[in-house]
């Protein structure tokens, strides 16, 4: 009898330590060098790889759901998911909805992007992908905005001559204007968030304190400083 009961106290260890918590991350697919979706139809970018990483560390069982980005944070709330990682900027509109895990990437800022030095920025027409911090910060300024689902469409808007410029997260416009031979950075780079972060539910603190500290941990070995590094390059800011 005892060595019936120490086996299946062994058995019920192993299954146990077996059973991580399954996580689903969402994410656009259409944000580089954020996330994208490569060539196998994946999604792929810096943070699934982050994401995939802070997983393994927090003992969780992830997978990956990709999900437009003007939909993103309702079907959070609605628990279609349990995380986002998409690009997604700490503020205080989205924290009454919302939690965050603290931030896996510094404040970065943002530029405008037009065709020609002389856009009028200050009371032309800008295109912004809708729900950003970027759409925030235009519609309290004089200029006319513009609002498009995915950042591809916002680029085709400068363009076409729909609009007089772009403005967005800088790392994202970074790529499109270096292989590009008709787009420029103009004017003055704008910071407006505290950072970019997990948002989970706020009910989920147990989720959200196991990947504050694969986060913390990754910051404290230095691996989350190389792998922004790796995607957005040597000069890319990283944690001290």
């Amino acid at each position: 009898m005892k060595k019936l009961t120490l086996a299946a106290a062994a058995l019920a260890l192993t299954a146990g330590m077996g059973m991580a918590q399954t996580v689903r991350i969402a994410t656009e697919g259409a944000y580089p060098p954020y996330n994208f979706i490569n060539d196998q139809g994946q999604v792929a970018g810096f943070e699934v790889d982050l994401g995939n990483e802070l997983c393994q560390r927090a003992e969780l069982q992830c997978t990956w759901v990709k999900n437009d980005w003007d939909s993103i944070i309702p079907n959070l709330v609605s628990s279609n998911y349990d995380a986002i990682m998409a690009a997604m900027s700490i503020n205080e509109e989205r924290k009454q909805v919302i939690a965050f895990t603290e931030d896996y990437l510094p404040p970065a800022p943002s530029s405008y992007v037009a065709l020609d030095e002389g856009a009028n920025l200050e009371t032309g027409i800008v295109a912004v992908q809708t729900g950003t911090v970027q759409a925030s910060h235009i519609a309290d300024t004089q200029a006319t905005m513009l609002e498009y689902p995915n950042i591809d469409q916002v680029f085709a808007a400068v363009r076409n001559g729909e609009a007089d410029a772009a403005f967005g997260d800088h790392e994202v416009m970074r790529p499109f204007v270096e292989d590009s031979d008709d787009l420029i950075f103009v004017g003055e780079q704008v910071h407006l968030d505290e950072g970019i972060g997990i948002g989970v539910r706020q009910s989920d603190n147990e989720l959200r304190e196991k990947l504050n500290g694969a986060i913390a941990a990754m910051k404290q070995d230095g691996s989350l400083n190389a792998l922004i590094k790796t995607h957005f390059g040597e000069d890319a800011q990283t944690y001290e």
